[in-house]
């Protein structure tokens, strides 16, 4: 695999508290690789590492191949769009997207010929000479990443660059970031905490707690094989139950909850009672109370309405899930 950046035993230190603990990670080249997780993980510590706004307290980090730890960002030739998109509001929309171009002292035709195609590539040509105050949220969104790309750079960092917009246009521009991607060929590094924007736009998703990368690969791989309880519970799957044989999980879609307590047994089958039942239009949340080798659980079963068997809290019932729809889980 070709990388485009890569940390080798990175830690960053700010006092007492580790950020980033001593991770090795490698950016693939021409991809778009999110670096997921909670607050406090580390994920945007590591992207203003990349970024040169922060230096790490011990490691390397490496830009096609070349010693870039001790570079400043103007001199590591990457693009960054922020959570604030930081526009000029006095200048049109063409010289906010040709701002980086003019502080590399590229002449004014060719400014403007660069800001004219990445005002392009984002759907904003018609845009060009408003001024930011006249955009949408999400116009602005698209101009500061516009901006971004019109310098050509070798990576472009992404930090939360939808958690500003409404629930409509963050999944428009999910869309648009990944077609201008495939498009470009650019490498791309995203920072999210959102695990739908990460599965959606990824090819290679990082996630990371407490400083740490707890698992890394394609979102299918991830997704279908957590590793370990916290990557499994981050991703969705809620239900974790121990067996004889150690800790497995299932995701509540593929629970069934029957109304007969003496349903066969499939590769879990565990019998419990209703708790709540929560009608959500097209499917219902069915909590059930049951016992596993080490005590009470509670388990979460996401069925379609529409199919859904008539029961009420109380009734006593079986969760049973089959065996390729169980994750056997690290601690």
């Amino acid at each position: 695999m070709n990388a485009a950046a890569q940390f080798v035993s990175v830690s960053q230190m700010f006092g007492d508290f580790t950020a980033v603990d001593d991770i090795d990670l490698s950016i693939p080249a021409g991809k778009l690789t999110t670096l997921l997780g909670p607050s406090g993980c580390g994920k945007t510590t590591s992207l203003r590492m990349l970024a040169g706004y922060t230096r790490p307290t011990k490691g390397q980090i490496l830009i096609d191949g070349v010693d870039a730890t001790n570079a400043p960002p103007e001199k590591r030739g990457l693009g960054m769009v922020f959570q604030s998109y930081a526009l000029f509001p006095h200048m049109t929309v063409t010289d906010n997207v040709g701002y980086g171009l003019r502080l590399r002292g590229v002449s004014k035709q060719e400014r403007t010929e660069r800001a004219a195609e990445s005002l392009e590539l984002v759907g904003l040509g018609h845009l060009a000479a408003r001024k930011p105050r006249a955009l949408s949220g999400g116009q602005q969104q698209r101009v500061a990443l516009a901006r971004a790309i019109a310098i050509r750079p070798k990576l472009l960092l992404l930090d939360e660059p939808l958690s500003n917009l409404d629930a409509r246009l963050r999944v428009q521009m999910r869309s648009e970031i990944r077609r201008i991607q495939h498009e470009t060929g650019l490498t791309v590094v995203l920072v999210t905490h959102d695990q739908d924007e990460a599965l959606e736009m990824s090819d290679e998703m990082v996630l990371m707690r407490d400083g740490r990368i707890m698992q890394q690969g394609a979102p299918a791989e991830v997704f279908g094989a957590p590793s370990n309880r916290f990557v499994a519970n981050f991703l969705g799957y809620e239900n974790f139950v121990r067996t004889l044989t150690g800790l497995v999980t299932v995701r509540p879609e593929h629970l069934v909850v029957h109304p007969d307590t003496s349903s066969a047994p499939a590769g879990l089958s565990l019998p419990g009672v209703v708790t709540d039942i929560a009608y959500r239009g097209v499917d219902l949340l069915i909590t059930v109370a049951a016992r596993d080798e080490t005590g009470a659980i509670t388990l979460i079963s996401d069925v379609r309405a529409d199919g859904a068997p008539r029961l009420a809290p109380g009734d006593s019932v079986t969760a049973t899930a089959s065996a390729s729809h169980l994750v056997d889980l690290a601690d």
